[in-house]
Parts: structure tokens; C-alpha cells; sequence
């Protein structure tokens, strides 16, 4: 790869050939790709882009860790829509709100982006199988990139994961796992798999390449903002990777010309499972959590990729906010009403502490700011239904109809004569 210097641990500073199947350094620190943004410069430029077709991940090629030669994956992942939403905007107090909406990937969400990546490796490794542990989306995005491309999967979830992620799991035939207990017992279990029959992983915590796919969130967010940089980037933050990666992306974009400036990181994380940010707020190294959310995506009370994330948020000057159950699901339904985007109640975790930030006077009213939902709604029914309120039932008459708007103080307005 001409593009790729080389893969350096961030714990120790160990340096390695980026070969395919790239896993930790000896030191136990996870590896983080290093570009030769000279050399990228002479490739990719804002005229190329203007001028390029493929509207999806892998139209960024230049700056990612694939070989020339590397077919893009099967599945279009990538170029989610970035909406404009100034009604919520100034339902918050802010001057720009834009949603960028990664629950419309082809499995629904974020992850998918790192999957694709991982199945473009592991094709480069000739690798038949892929192994992973995930709390779902890891999962279903895995299941679903690999099935396009003729690739076996072995994957391990939480008994706790929600059906919708387990139905596209063996929708995909996906060799489904479900492990009676934590993330970290799933993890582990998954990770003596993958050791044992040799598979290729894609746990996120061990492939350094997954968030270099992550990253290509905050790339599209640059070009669909026409280069001009937020303020302000909010993402729901779990294992560590996907706020590692998009942190990567923006400094892609700054170390090749491409923005002036960088953002400032918004990381959210759920009250009952919330160790990086305790970590970051408190000034002190990281400790287990138990996973009390019922943001399943995030529940990782032993996170995996705490060192890059905690990096990206010092790095990035960035806000640590951490919202309740109640929060997650009153922005659920904050973003369907006034939006109409449907998200997961991690997917939306990243928009609940953007209104929290915001009631605290943490985001300056003048401020543009993006907020990524990494998931969509029909990942997780049974817990968007009770941030919602049930539907009205009635008997099939008119007599019916209105009693039952009336008891629901929503009658409709009288039609004019």
C-alpha cells in the first residue's frame, strides 16, 4: 500500500508492517494506521471528489488501508444523508444542527463501515472466515457484509441483544452464538474462538483497521459540508472505536488541506455504563462499569478501545456527557417528531447529550454542530415503543374514532365550510 507508512501501537510506539491480519502490538496496545499524507496529496484532492462517482465508502480509497487492487465490497456502504435541521436547532439554542443518519446503511448501521473493512481485509488475507464478538450491530453489519461476499462468520453475542439484531444475523447465515452473560464474557469467549480455529477477527478492540473504516463517517460529514468545519461532533460512545475513528477522520482531512481546523468531540455515553468519560472527567485511568442500559450497543462496561478514544476527546478538547435511560429515549422520540429519523436508542444517545449539553450552557448558542446517529430504530422495537405513546384503538366506527380523540385530547380541527 503506497498510501500506508506503517501500523504504530499508541500505548509504546512499536511500529509494524501493515499486513491484513494486523491484531495488538506485543505490548497489549492496539495499533493505529499511519498515511504518507504527501504522497496521498498528489491523489486526492477536493477537484478529484467533485469529479468522482461512487457515492460510498470507498470512494475515499486514497486514504484508506486497502491494496490498488482491492475490489470494493458487494453491499453500498456509506454516503448516509447529512440533514439540515434548524427547527431542532433552535429547539436546542444552537445556530447550525445537522443529523447524519448512518442508520441507512445496508445493515442499518454505523458498523457497517467498519465491516466492510474487515471483509476487504480479510479477502486480501484469503481468509475464509471471520470471527467477532458484538452486543448486535458489530454483529449484524459482520453477518451481512460477509454473506455479499462469500464469507463464513462465527458470531457471539450477549444473550441480552435484541431480536431485530439476532433475526439479521441468521437472516445472513451467520453461525449465531449467544452467550449467557456480559460483553466481556462474550468477548473473551469469542477471542479464544478466533485464537483456536483461526479465523480472521474483526473485533474492533484487536483489528486496528475497523475504525480506519469508522472514520469514513467524518470524511463524508467534511465533503457534505462543502470543507467548512463544525464545531461540534456528538457520537454515542460504547467499546471506543467509532469515537476513535471519527476523530481519525477529521484529522485526515486537516493533515491533507482538505478543512482548516478541527472539531470538538461530543462524547456521550450511557449514566449506567459510562467508563470512558468517568475515566476522562475524573483525570485517571479507566475502570470496569457494570452494563445497566438498555442502550445495548453501548453497554460495554469493559471497553476495548479505551486508549484511542480517550486520546480523540483530550485530543479534540472534547465534552463528556452522560444521560440516563430516560434521556435516551425522550431523544428517540425528539428526533423521530421533529426530524422524522428513527433511531436505536444507542443509534441516538449522542443527540440526548447534545441536549443535554446544551441546557448546561456547555455549547456556545453561535455553534454548528453535528450529530452522528449511529443506528436505526427497528435494530431495537420493544424499547422505542415505550419511548413512545401507544396507538389509539378503537372499534371500527365513527362514534368510536371520536370518543377516543377526545379521550386523547388530538381532535382534529373542524373542516372549514
Amino acid at each position: 500500500m503506497k498510501n500506508v507508512i506503517c501500523a504504530r501501537c499508541v500505548k509504546c510506539g512499536k511500529e509494524y508492517e501493515a499486513i491484513p491480519n494486523l491484531e495488538n502490538c506485543t505490548c497489549g496496545g492496539i495499533l493505529d494506521i499511519i498515511y504518507d499524507y504527501d504522497y496521498i496529496k498528489t491523489k486526492l484532492t477536493k477537484d478529484v471528489l467533485s469529479k468522482r462517482g461512487d457515492y460510498s465508502m470507498w470512494r475515499y480509497r486514497e486514504v484508506l488501508p486497502v491494496e490498488e487492487d482491492t475490489e470494493n465490497t458487494k453491499l453500498r456502504v456509506g454516503w448516509s444523508p447529512l440533514y439540515d435541521e434548524p427547527r431542532l436547532a433552535s429547539m436546542l439554542g444552537i445556530a447550525k444542527l445537522y443529523i447524519k443518519d448512518d442508520g441507512l446503511n445496508p445493515t442499518s448501521s454505523l458498523k457497517d463501515r467498519a465491516s466492510a473493512m474487515a471483509v476487504a481485509k480479510a479477502l486480501e488475507a484469503k481468509a475464509e472466515v471471520i470471527g467477532c464478538s458484538s452486543t448486535g450491530n458489530a454483529a449484524s453489519s459482520l453477518a451481512g457484509n460477509a454473506a455479499a461476499a462469500g464469507l463464513k462468520t462465527y458470531i457471539f453475542v450477549p444473550a441480552r441483544a435484541p431480536k431485530g439484531k439476532v433475526a439479521q444475523l441468521v437472516t445472513f447465515g451467520a453461525n449465531v452464538i449467544s452467550v449467557d452473560g456480559s460483553y466481556e464474557d462474550t468477548f473473551k469467549i469469542s477471542a479464544e474462538a478466533i485464537k483456536k480455529w483461526g479465523w480472521y477477527n474483526r473485533n474492533a478492540a484487536i483489528n486496528p483497521y475497523l475504525s480506519e473504516g469508522k472514520k469514513t463517517v467524518s470524511l463524508e460529514i467534511g465533503e457534505q459540508l462543502k470543507w467548512v468545519c463544525p464545531d461540534f461532533v456528538a457520537v454515542s460512545v460504547g467499546d471506543g472505536c467509532t469515537i476513535a475513528g471519527v476523530w481519525k477522520g477529521f484529522k485526515d482531512l486537516y493533515a491533507l488541506g482538505l478543512i482548516d481546523r478541527l472539531p470538538r468531540l461530543i462524547s456521550v455515553q450511557a449514566a449506567g455504563c459510562c467508563p470512558i468519560n468517568r475515566a476522562v472527567a475524573e483525570n485517571k485511568p479507566w475502570y470496569p462499569m457494570e452494563e445497566n442500559t438498555l442502550a445495548d450497543s453501548i453497554a460495554v462496561g469493559v471497553p476495548r478501545n479505551p486508549d484511542k478514544a480517550i486520546n480523540a476527546i483530550i485530543e479534540s478538547n472534547g465534552i463528556v456527557i452522560n444521560v440516563t435511560d430516560e434521556e435516551i429515549m425522550a431523544a428517540q422520540k425528539l428526533l423521530g417528531t421533529s426530524c422524522g429519523v428513527f433511531g436505536e436508542p444507542a443509534g441516538v444517545t449522542g443527540t440526548a447529550g447534545l441536549k443535554k449539553a446544551c441546557e448546561e450552557g456547555l455549547i456556545p448558542k453561535d455553534a454548528t454542530v453535528v450529530s452522528i446517529v449511529t443506528g436505526n430504530g427497528l435494530k431495537d422495537v420493544d424499547n422505542t415503543i415505550k419511548a413512545v405513546k401507544a396507538p389509539v384503538v378503537i372499534r371500527p366506527d365513527m362514534e368510536s374514532l371520536i370518543e377516543a380523540f377526545k379521550a386523547g385530547g388530538i381532535m382534529p380541527k373542524e373542516k372549514m365550510a
